[in-house]
């Protein structure tokens, strides 16, 4: 035995067996075992995340340019349209953070269900279907000003203007007498007439596109004190097939209208007020 061997020493010839390998091949085992699920596990997630994320498809079918309608949302309940409007929200804040999307989605407690509404959601049968799901439609009290029961936010002024007119003439034969129809929108007046207008007369509906709207509001002009229902023209669409969710600029200004405070508040607020047709 040399002096190494009794001292201790590295021999010269390795055991064929290492007690310690298995143990280490475990160890060796188990990291790439946990790094594997630690890949599926984010794999998993990206998938998650890109499903979520994808925008929900409307069938080119739907799309009826005779009658300038988007059939689609006519089966839509309250969950679907929430999704759905959301998914929409997804798809043009890609640059947003979760938590700044998660501050401009719309509940589908906001939302009424409207999906048992069976006549195709042309302008000509707006008028009967706010009969229909409001029950009554009675004028507002004279005092405050400015303060409709009924909005309906559209897409652009010339819409807007379809819209005053078919409300005009449509809510007598549903027995509204005198409707009291106000033009909310860019085309008709500047906003510093529209804000003297409601300052001084009592209206029951107001028409407009959300920024005019927004800027009616935040003037103080446009009151919310009667407000039952706030009506998304959602099913119009123009000549290109596009409706009010299909445009990121206009989408946007729609969902900063919506989403205020004085039509949502805190959890508890906001329910039903939001009709889409």
């Amino acid at each position: 035995m040399s002096d190494s061997e009794s001292e201790g020493g590295v021999p010269l010839i390795d055991p064929e067996f290492d007690p310690t390998a298995d143990s280490k091949k475990r160890k060796r085992g188990d990291e790439v075992d946990a790094a594997l699920d630690d890949k599926k596990a984010a794999k998993k997630a990206k998938k998650k995340q890109k499903k979520k994320q994808k925008v929900k498809e409307i069938d080119e079918d739907d799309l009826d340019q005779e009658l300038g309608v988007n059939h689609a949302f006519e089966r839509m309940d309250s969950q679907l349209l929430a999704d759905y409007l959301n998914s929409r929200t997804r798809l043009y804040g890609k640059d947003l953070s979760t938590v700044e999307l998660d501050e401009q989605f719309v509940s589908s407690r906001s939302i009424q269900d409207s999906s048992s509404w069976t006549k195709p959601r042309i302008t000509d049968n707006l008028a009967a279907f706010l009969k229909k799901r409001a029950g009554k439609l009675d004028p507002t009290d004279a005092k405050p000003t400015g303060a409709p029961h009924t909005l309906v936010v559209t897409s652009s002024g010339i819409r807007a203007a379809d819209i005053f007119r078919a409300l005009k003439t449509g809510l007598p034969s549903q027995g509204i007498k005198n409707p009291n129809v106000a033009k909310l929108f860019a085309k008709h007046m500047k906003v510093a007439e529209q804000v003297a207008h409601l300052k001084k007369n009592k209206i029951d509906f107001g028409v407009g596109t959300p920024e005019r709207l927004t800027a009616l509001l935040d003037q103080n002009a446009l009151s919310t004190t009667n407000l039952k229902r706030i009506v998304i023209d959602v099913s119009y669409i123009d000549q290109k097939k596009r409706g009010i969710l299909d445009m990121k600029d206009l989408h946007e200004s729609l969902i900063k209208l919506l989403l205020r405070k004085e039509f949502v508040g805190d959890e508890e607020d906001g329910s039903d007020l939001f009709l889409f047709y």
